[in-house]
């Protein structure tokens, strides 16, 4: 009897122990997907490297960054390669998908950061020569101290993972590019793979190579993807050179228009919110102080020439300097970020056109008669209250038929002249034809 009991106590140890196991045995691996079709921005950066901070917390089997980019900033590309690199525990592949994906200029250091560099297939990779603002290539030293930095960095990251360096090195000084194939042909990526589960059921029981040298665990994988969320939508927005010139033009009119007719409120409100979403936007990219002191410039030959008979050079001016400040604010940061020419243009002649027009209108009330006080009376309609008193502009005055003929209550008359504190009227049977204007 205890024999069997004995026998029965280790069986259920057995069973328990199975039970308590298999669910773990049984569990898929998780990978959280992090979608990224977009520049490599301080917004994009910051969205994506939250989310790597997030699959290393919750213990994520991997990480992977569904890349299509044209390219960005140099500091919010090193953010995110940094922050690759800094994640020991937690294999970060990078998989340029889908086909007709590229990562080009910024994209491709992010690439090599990664444990794991795969393509689609009708992916590239490549072109990433430095440029400038305008989309030129940097001149003479300062182009050479930039190639060689940009180019021993991207070696550096190649050769920690293993891959071709040499082509690394001809990305950056012949802005080299290569297809998918191409690629994988070159020792540039580690796969090719036409989806995503192709591609982490191929990884499945690999093991990366230097620096982590992590087993992959993919098989079967519960896939959780992400995608940037409405707010990070709407700064990447705001951040756009086009929509900062355009915030900061009218939020320059609306407090031009606000100082030039104080009280309307709304003008001014809407222009100091545009004027800091501009500045919001000011603050996240490079700048050329240049260019921010051309546009400073450009305002204040505006607002000049409303109180200075400039027959409109000022505003001439004003246009010309909002235009060239315009193309160079965001210098240098990138041909992903400058201005357009026409928006430019079109912008800085609306400002002209609306200024013009400010001018000709201030123009036309100085040269208009007076008429303020008493001499405002003349010509308007009145009402006849009682007493002989008659209702204009807001007041009663006394009042006297021209004709002699008694005011009648109600009666609407024409005032013809003020004869000291008293309204010399006529009467009005035919308001249609009379030179008035309408009662207060």
């Amino acid at each position: 009897m205890p024999l069997s009991r004995a026998f029965l106590v280790a069986l259920t140890t057995v069973a328990v122990a199975l039970l308590a196991a298999s669910p773990a045995a049984a569990a898929p691996p998780r990978v959280l997907a992090i979608e990224f079709e977009n520049d490599v921005n301080p917004v994009t950066a910051d969205y994506v490297t939250r989310e790597l901070d997030r699959a290393h917390e919750e213990d994520f089997d991997a990480a992977v960054i569904l890349l299509d980019t044209p390219g960005g900033l140099a500091e919010s590309m090193r953010d995110i390669y940094k922050k690759e690199l800094a994640l020991r525990n937690l294999p970060v592949i990078v998989y340029v998908s889908p086909p007709g994906a590229r990562a080009a200029s910024a994209g491709v250091w992010i690439g090599q950061a990664a444990d794991v560099l795969a393509m689609a297939p009708g992916t590239n990779i490549g072109s990433s020569t430095p440029i400038n603002v305008g989309g030129e290539d940097i001149q003479k030293d300062l182009r050479r101290k930039v190639v060689n930095d940009a180019a021993a960095s991207l070696r550096s990251l190649a050769r920690e993972h293993r891959r071709n360096v040499r082509w690394a090195d001809a990305a950056v000084r012949r802005a080299s590019n290569l297809d998918a194939r191409e690629a994988l042909r070159m020792g540039v990526i580690d796969e090719v793979a036409p989806t995503l589960d192709a591609l982490l059921t191929k990884l499945d029981g690999t093991r990366t190579g230097p620096p982590k040298r992590l087993l992959l665990h993919t098989a079967n994988a519960g896939v959780e993807r992400v995608q940037m969320s409405g707010w990070d939508r709407i700064l990447d927005t705001l951040i756009d050179p086009n929509i900062i010139v355009l915030l900061m033009s009218i939020g320059t009119l609306g407090i031009v228009v606000e100082l030039w007719n104080p009280g309307l409120i709304f003008p001014g409100t809407v222009g100091a919110i545009s004027l800091i979403l501009g500045l919001f936007g000011l603050s996240v990219l490079p700048i050329s102080w240049a260019g921010v002191l051309l546009m400073l410039l450009a305002a204040g030959f505006l607002v000049a020439d409303l109180f200075v008979p400039s027959h409109g050079a000022l505003t001439l001016a004003g246009a010309v300097s909002f235009v060239f400040g315009a193309l160079m604010l965001f210098n240098p940061a990138g041909e992903t970020y400058q201005v357009s020419l026409a928006v430019a243009v079109a912008i800085g002649a609306t400002m002209a056109a609306f200024t013009a027009f400010v001018v000709t209108k201030l123009i036309q009330v100085r040269r208009k008669p007076v008429e303020v006080g008493v001499s405002g009376l003349v010509g308007s309609v009145g009402e006849v209250r009682r007493d002989g008193l008659v209702f204009a502009n807001g007041e009663l005055w006394r009042a006297h038929s021209l004709d002699g003929e008694p005011l009648r209550l109600g009666d609407r008359v024409v005032i013809d002249g003020v004869d000291g504190l008293e309204l010399e009227v006529r009467p009005a049977r035919d308001i249609e034809r009379a030179t008035a204007g309408p009662v207060s």
